[in-house]
């Protein structure tokens, strides 16, 4: 019986590293071409801005929306003279970042009858737990220390339906 001996392997080719200057803008549908030693024409010819893809929304970016903590929670919400929106958000929840720029918006739009921060989900697992937090991104307006009721919301919302929301509970609290 004959013995069956394993492929040889040959060894892989060197590879060549390529530094690029710092100033480039690099185009992540860009290849490198080594009979060429540059970035394929296409890309020289029409160097546009390269799309940005994961970018994550920083909270607070506009300055109408406040990013709070555990130990933030209870002076800027619980004892606030004005009605709050708190948004639970987590970085990696795709609704959390959909509904993001019209939380923003409105939180603009409203800055002077409402305050708008927003919980990261991770970072705060006590207010998780003691607000039954089962779904991002969730919505809550609080009133006097106190959960509006009828207010919690889970999920995406589209910037018309979030405005109808916040006007319903802003006059269920008679601010508006």
């Amino acid at each position: 019986m004959p013995i069956a001996l394993a492929p040889t392997f040959k060894p892989l080719p060197l590879v060549r590293a390529v530094t690029v200057p710092a100033n480039t803008v690099h185009n992540v549908f860009s290849s490198y071409s080594p009979s060429s030693s540059a970035f394929n024409k296409v890309w020289l010819r029409n160097r546009r801005k390269p799309p940005v893809f994961g970018t994550l929304i920083k909270c607070g970016a506009g300055g109408a929306v406040l990013e709070i903590d555990e130990t933030q929670f209870s002076d800027v919400v619980l004892k606030s003279d004005r009605p709050v929106l708190v948004e639970f958000v987590a970085t990696w929840c795709g609704p959390c970042r959909l509904i993001a720029p019209a939380v923003q918006l409105l939180a603009k739009e409203y800055q002077d009858k409402l305050t708008v921060v927003k919980v990261d989900h991770d970072s705060n697992p006590r207010l998780i737990e003691e607000y039954k937090v089962y779904g991002l991104p969730t919505l809550i307006i609080f009133q006097n220390g106190k959960e509006v009721s009828g207010s919690r919301r889970e999920g995406a919302i589209t910037k018309d339906k979030l405005k109808d929301y916040l006007n319903k509970h802003m006059e269920s609290v008679s601010i508006v």
